[in-house]
């Protein structure tokens, strides 16, 4: 029987894994999004930068940024619970996230609804997930600025999920 790990390194897979997933994807690098772990929960982070704004007169968030931005917390979401699954099964130990090629979700449909404009600051966004089966995922996203009861869009997406033999 093995001796269980340190929670630190439990800790420090899973953000290897994490970082795994996310810097594979070179449009996250460019939009600069980030993501916070607490546990399996995780909060996507948009930080402001001027390249995001669309409207300079008011100014306000491009549209397709916030889009871009909902859109991939919804993959990542998908993509994550699946690795998560993974590193559970194998109850952490034989998990090594420099092996494994991250396996991304495919997007079937996605719709927005912009509810404001987004605001030149930094943005935030969670995804639920719906309903997952093994081809198939439906997940509705909500991103906020300043306050989380103050949604500034909100999306729900179809995804065709990865074979796990990929």
């Amino acid at each position: 029987m093995r001796k269980p790990e340190p929670v630190q390194m439990v800790k420090q897979r899973r953000d290897a894994a994490l970082e795994r997933l996310v810097g594979g994807v070179p449009y996250i690098r460019f939009l600069g999004i980030k993501f916070d772990r607490r546990g399996d929960e995780l909060t996507a982070i948009m930080p402001f930068d001027d390249k995001l704004i669309g409207n300079p007169m008011l100014p306000a968030l491009h549209g397709g940024a916030t889009a871009a931005f909902l859109e991939t917390t919804a993959i990542v979401e998908l993509a994550w619970a699946m690795l998560w699954e993974d590193m559970e099964n194998t109850g952490g130990q034989e998990f090594e996230p420099q092996l494994f090629t991250p396996r991304l979700p495919k997007t079937i449909d996605f719709s927005v609804d912009y509810l404001r404009s987004g605001l030149p600051r930094d943005a935030y966004a969670r995804a639920r997930v719906n309903r997952s089966g093994r081809r198939y995922a439906s997940v509705h996203v909500e991103g906020w600025q300043d306050n989380r009861s103050r949604m500034f869009a909100q999306a729900t997406g179809h995804f065709l999920m990865p074979s796990r033999d990929e």
